[in-house]
């Protein structure tokens, strides 16, 4: 059986950094200005070895009214390009109608997040 090497031990060691509950709210406040969603906030913290579930809270609270829908993000982007699109190709029938559905989703999910 192969013996552990002394990278791995320490990789081991190194499971959570220990901080205090208003120091990770400050992290995820930075990581946002910085431009990250929710879930990649998640990501970045994980990989510097802090757990969101230690801390009893989840990102989207400490976020607060900032937060936003990444779903409802993504869909408005698309929307933007299909009708910077459409607007240069008048005739191409295949962009107005995935703008019309891309529209008709968008008003869907607004509704369904606003209930």
């Amino acid at each position: 059986m192969p013996e552990k090497t002394e990278e791995k031990v320490e990789e081991k060691g190194k499971k959570s950094k220990k901080i205090t509950k208003e120091e990770f709210e400050k992290r995820v406040l930075e990581l946002h200005e910085k431009g990250l969603t929710a879930e990649k906030i998640g990501e970045a913290l994980r990989k510097e070895g802090i757990h969101s579930q230690e801390f009893g809270k989840k990102i989207s609270k400490v976020l607060g009214g900032k937060y936003s829908n990444p779903d409802l993000k993504n869909i408005q982007e698309k929307l933007t390009k299909l009708e910077k699109h459409y607007g240069k190709n008048k005739k191409d029938r295949r962009a107005m109608r995935d703008k019309e559905r891309i529209a008709a989703k968008l008003r869907r999910l607004k509704n369904y997040l606003t209930k």
